[in-house]
């Protein structure tokens, strides 16, 4: 293996961070004059469009949100609201505690180091000057190439970044948007951090990978629309 390909939040991030996200946006509704409750449920409602990108970088996507909870902010909310997103980011964006040493490990071990997240405008426009920047060699972010996981594109750009092909790529991420179902896809090997240790951060993924209670041949029939595949392959087929 020569590479190690990382998610983001709830994989290097601390996924206790993920429980300050909401009250985070409360502080962004306020500045921006909108009643908390719509606003998070608006930021909620847009997840899908506003991870690839549809309304553009953070002051025009809360200008964009605003207007979904029925305001019209001036341009000093605007900018007071995005000075507080960011801000609340960085604290969701904490890292994990000891990730930054497995990252130091990694490349003093030779490998390269890639990162595939599912993620807003505030993450690409404060990259720079996070922790994690000088230690990934190719971070690919859905909301500047306009798509999400499980998209092929996205692990196909992440291997041309670091020049390893997806087979020398291990994947390592919590099983949200689907990730594993990609990275398989891709060729990559996987590896699930299951957050064990934070029993509340299973609720913070969108789009998980599917799983099934027990071996039944309920959950087996129901797998395949789980996993989305034709009706016409079913899993004797496969």
């Amino acid at each position: 293996m020569r590479a190690v390909v990382f998610d983001f939040f709830g994989t290097l991030t601390d996924p206790a961070a993920e429980a300050l996200r909401g009250p985070s946006f409360g502080v962004t509704a306020a500045a921006l004059g909108v009643p908390a409750d719509d606003f998070r449920a608006a930021m909620s409602g847009t997840f899908p469009q506003r991870i690839v990108g549809a309304f553009g970088d953070t002051r025009a996507t809360l200008r964009e949100v605003a207007g979904l909870c029925g305001a019209d902010p001036s341009p000093a909310q605007l900018d007071a609201a995005a000075a507080a997103h960011h801000e609340g980011a960085v604290a969701v964006r904490r890292p994990r505690p000891g990730a930054l040493a497995v990252l130091d490990r990694l490349r003093a071990a030779g490998l390269r180091l890639g990162l595939i997240s599912d993620c807003s405008s505030e993450l690409v426009e404060a990259w720079p000057t996070t922790d994690f920047a000088a230690r990934i060699d190719a971070p690919v972010f859905s909301w500047q190439e306009g798509h999400r996981k499980p998209d092929p594109r996205l692990y196909a750009a992440v291997g041309t970044r670091l020049g390893v092909a997806p087979a020398d790529c291990w994947y390592v991420g919590d099983g949200g948007g689907r990730e594993f179902q990609g990275a398989l896809a891709a060729g990559m090997r996987p590896i699930l951090v299951t957050n064990e240790a934070y029993p509340a951060a299973a609720a913070h993924r969108a789009d998980p990978d599917p799983t099934i209670p027990d071996l039944s041949v309920k959950d087996l029939i129901e797998l395949p629309v789980l996993l989305a595949i034709p009706p016409q392959i079913s899993m004797k087929q496969r």
